[in-house]
């Protein structure tokens, strides 16, 4: 059994070293004030950010034992998300960067409203207001700038939590103000314990392959046990194993699973990424399998069927191709057009 952090932390796996971190800089009172958190997605930066803002805002147990009772006035409400003195701000499903209003406020109350007032007012339970900024990859220029005041002067008591996939997505200006706080991987195991105790799949063999597959990311392995998910990846990866595959079949294929996820923005926008995601793990798997001699893999025999792999520059800008593909669909570009550019594009890669 994987070890886990105690008490109100035993929900949070693979972080027992950063839980430790924070415990310790408040045991000899030097907790900063602002913090970046980064690596990939899927590994609990979010929950561990909420969990953290619990155990500071608890009022049974000192601040300094980084522990919440899970019971009182103040954990229930982080719980429930209406404690007055946590702010959560991530980007709308319908906008494609963080609106500077949710940041300062609109332009008829410019700073007197918005994250940037409230966490600079008095705390309303008497101890610390803390903000976490989810999806700080979404920042643009004009919302970094109007986060710098307040992360060069925070006001006291405060603490502010970026939630970033990578310190490079961040403006040099906010990474040089942020204590930068990285989130590794889960290992295999924590991420098969998840698998079992949330029952999302069948079987010890299916979760072990499962685990080895997410690259250490829950988000991944939820994915990959999803059904109708790996039946789609199958059918990707049957076009992607034939040399003379064809983009229109794959574009209509695509447009057609995607659809089926409903008429919400925000399920439609899963699926895609998904499914760039799936693409992206094949043409990874084509640029190893073209690496390395005599190499076997999963669709190794099948790989080789098409000259282009032999070549893993090509299989790698592919990669790159489904990366920016991914980045257009975060930013709400039309999928229709954006479906169909990306496979052409993959199309002209892989022809010999």
């Amino acid at each position: 059994m994987l070890k886990k952090a105690t008490m109100s932390w035993e929900a949070i796996y693979g972080h027992d070293e950063i839980v430790e971190r924070f415990r310790r800089a408040l045991t000899r009172r030097r907790l900063a004030s602002t913090f970046l958190f980064v690596g990939p997605a899927g590994v609990g930066k979010m929950k561990f950010a909420r969990e953290l803002a619990k155990a500071l805002l608890c009022e049974r147990h000192d601040e300094a034992e980084l522990t919440a009772c899970d019971q009182c006035p103040a954990c229930r409400q982080v719980a429930a998300g209406s404690h007055p003195d946590l702010f959560v701000v991530a980007k709308p499903d319908d906008k494609s960067v963080i609106p500077i209003d949710l940041l300062i406020g609109d332009v008829e109350h410019r700073r007197r409203e918005g994250l940037c007032h409230d966490i600079a007012l008095k705390a309303f339970r008497g101890g610390r207001r803390i903000a976490i900024i989810d999806d700080a990859d979404f920042l643009n220029q004009e919302g970094a700038n109007c986060l710098l005041k307040t992360l060069e002067e925070p006001p006291p008591n405060s603490v502010i939590i970026l939630i970033s996939a990578s310190e490079q997505k961040q403006l040099p200006t906010i990474r040089s103000r942020c204590q930068v706080i990285r989130f590794r991987p889960l290992s295999e195991q924590a991420v098969a314990e998840i698998l079992v105790s949330r029952d999302d799949v069948a079987g010890p063999q299916e979760t072990r392959r499962i685990a080895e597959r997410s690259g250490g990311s829950v988000a991944r392995a939820f994915e990959l046990a999803d059904a109708e998910s790996a039946e789609f990846r199958q059918t990707l990866r049957a076009h992607f194993d034939n040399p003379n595959w064809n983009p229109q079949q794959l574009v209509g294929a695509i447009s057609s699973h995607v659809d089926a996820a409903g008429k919400d923005a925000t399920a439609r926008r899963t699926r895609l990424v998904q499914v760039v995601n799936q693409a992206a793990d094949y043409f990874r798997e084509a640029m190893l399998t073209a690496s390395r001699a005599g190499g076997e893999s999963e669709t190794g025999a099948a790989l080789r069927q098409a000259a282009w792999t032999n070549d893993p520059l090509r299989a790698a800008e592919c990669v790159d191709r489904c990366l920016d593909a991914q980045a257009h669909v975060h930013a709400n570009a039309n999928q229709a057009t954006l479906i169909e550019c990306w496979i052409d594009d993959l199309a002209s890669l892989t022809r010999v």
